[in-house]
Formats: C-alpha cells, structure tokens, sequence
C-alpha cells in the first residue's frame, strides 16, 4: 500500500495545479475556494535512475518502482477548525494521511486572488499551523476529560496519561506544533489513536510560479530560518506546463534553463525522505523493483514486505550495493569479488541495497 501525503494550503496556492503536475491528471484548478471538497487522490512513481540501470543490467521484462499517494486535499481558511469554509470535512482528510505537504504561496499575480489580499508567506504559514492546532486541541480536550474522569479512580496508569495530555494540551495552547513536542515510544502509541494533525511530518513546498531563478534564489528568507531546511522551492506553473512535453523534451528543457531536474523530482524524493523511508531493490530477468522500508528496518522485516512468508521463514540475505552490481557487470562477478554479503536477522537494511532473500517455510 502507497504511503500518502495531503496537499494542503490556503485557496489559490496551487494545490490543485501542482497535484495535476504530479500525476498527470486532468483536475479541476479553480480560481475560487472549495472548488475540491472531496481529496482528488493520485498515485506517484517515486524518481530513482537505479532502477533502469538494474534493468538493463538483468535484461529485466519490466520495471516495477515504488509510490507515494497524494491527496489535493481542499484549501483551508482562518477559522476551519470551527468549521468555517467546510473547514471540518478538510480537516478530516488530513488526519487520513501520513506526511502534509504544505503548500505556501511566494508569487504576485492579479489575476488570482489570495485569501487574505496579500503575499505574505509567514502569516499564511501561521494561519494554517494555527487552525491545525486548534483542531488538535479539541481533540486532546476531549480525550484529557476522558483521562482525568479515569484518574478519579486513582490508577498509576490513568494518573500518568491524564499528566501527558496535559502536558501536550500546554505545548499546543503555547503555539508550539506536535511534531516539535518530544514524546516517547509509550506516548506516540497513545497519540497515533488520536489521529493528530500537528504530529504529523511537514514539507512546505514554496510555490514561484513566474518568478525569475535570481527572484527565486533568496525567496526563503521570507521565512522563519527553522523551517527553511524543510522547503522545496517548486515553480508549480512551469512543472504544469512541462506535463505536455515528452521526456526528451522536458530533459532538454531543464538542461537550457539550467536545472539537473524537474522541481516535481525534487519534491517527490523531499516527500519520501521526509516519511523517513529507504528503497531497496530486487532486479533480475522478470522485473526490476523497488520496495519501500522504514529507516532502520531489519533484514527480515524487509522480506515481509515481498512476501509475510519471507519474513517468517526468513533465513539470511545475499546483499550488494546497487552501484557495485553494476560496476561487477553480474551477480556471478560480483560473488567472484567476494562483493555479495550474506547477511542475517539483525541486518539493518541500507538505501540502495540489492537484495536476494533465503527462506524456509
């Protein structure tokens, strides 16, 4: 299953513009709020020229890479979380995703209409961090009653979940943002029920549609410097128009304009590193793959994904490192080199590992 990730902003950012960019679908872009209520969803290849290298390599019949899902959740306004502008219908979608992807608006344009009558990225970023908050607190409010009516009873356990909502109700009512409380393994077990927005990771995604590259060199200074690491400045029109363009095309554009790639290419990789994902890769004559693990997965829990056979039969794995496959020129060169590792259950998997997997059920 996709991991996936909303798309959200205020009206007139480019959400809808950027999600047809992403999946090459036919979306309706309106100048208007709410012209999409219900999340328009599109499934996304995950870039990686590993994978036709492999193929090529192994005379592969096809190419199997990995995705993210996006969602072009509707525009938020000031005010959602009491439902202003079907504020709680979006806010639902967004509890629903694993990762937001922020959209904020750095370009003047007359002919499309902001919101609040004016560019100003910070105060559009605090207008949505806000009304995320909000809902959030509602949440924790309603659960913290919940908790403290059980620590009535006096039990260690109800007693110290009432402490940490508490604590958590604080931190949101001060400003600060889910995923910048620390909690512990215990405590993210307790939230992830909760489906709280502000808990999950952010990638705010500074839409420069029409803007020169020297416009677009300093444009993140427009933000607060802890956050900038977590941009990918995207000109979201020119991506929309590259859709139109064969891949030669659009290859060749970039290389004119100066750009090693596509901004959609950038963003997609920001959106997989941000989920803190890895690929590895299985290749051979019927297909080449790449499969998605968490960060820090071990060998077995890499099989499972394959097959939960794999994972429970799981005996050991003969890894490589893409880049060294190739350079062998075969699986048999590189056993030759003593380059194939064979490695066990506490294996823990890196990007870019080729792995063939041994087991026994």
């Amino acid at each position: 299953m996709a991991l996936s990730i909303g798309i959200v902003g205020l009206p007139n950012v480019g959400k809808s513009t950027l999600f047809n960019a992403l999946t090459r679908q036919n979306v309706l872009a309106a100048n208007y709020p709410f012209a999409t209520i219900d999340p328009n969803v599109g499934v996304v290849a995950v870039p990686d020229e590993r994978l036709g290298k492999l193929a090529v390599l192994e005379q592969s019949k096809k190419i199997v890479p990995t995705t993210i899902e996006f969602l072009d959740i509707a525009g938020l306004v000031k005010g959602a979380s009491e439902g202003e502008g079907l504020g709680n219908k979006f806010l639902s979608h967004i509890r629903e995703v694993d990762a937001i992807a922020h959209i904020v608006r750095f370009f003047e344009n007359g002919d499309i209409h902001h919101v609040e009558g004016s560019i100003d990225p910070k105060r559009d970023i605090e207008t949505i961090d806000t009304e995320l908050i909000l809902a959030d607190l509602a949440t924790i409010k309603k659960r913290l009653e919940s908790a403290r009516s059980e620590a009535k009873s006096g039990e260690k356990k109800a007693i110290v979940l009432a402490e940490f909502l508490a604590r958590i109700e604080a931190e949101l009512s001060s400003g600060t943002l889910g995923i910048n409380i620390p909690v512990s393994e215990e405590e993210q077990f307790e939230l992830k029920s909760l489906s709280l927005l502000t808990f999950k990771p952010v990638i705010y995604i500074a839409n420069v549609s029409g803007l020169t590259a020297d416009e677009s060199k300093n444009i993140l200074s427009k933000v607060p410097e802890s956050l900038r690491h977590k941009f990918a400045v995207v000109d979201i029109k020119q991506e929309s128009d590259l859709t139109g363009f064969s891949e030669e095309e659009k290859q060749t554009y970039l290389k004119e304009e100066g750009l090693g790639e596509s901004g959609i290419d950038v963003l997609i990789r920001k959106a997989y590193e941000t989920l803190g994902l890895i690929t590895f890769l299985t290749t051979g004559p019927d297909e080449t793959r790449a499969w998605t693990i968490r960060q820090g997965s071990r060998a077995p829990q890499a099989a499972g994904k394959i097959h939960t056979d794999f994972e429970r039969g799981f005996i050991k794995a003969e890894v490589i490192n893409w880049a060294r496959l190739l350079e062998a020129g075969s699986w048999a060169a590189a056993r030759d080199r003593g380059w194939v590792r064979t490695e066990g259950k506490e294996y823990v998997m890196q990007d870019g590992d080729v792995v063939v997997f041994k087991f026994n059920v």
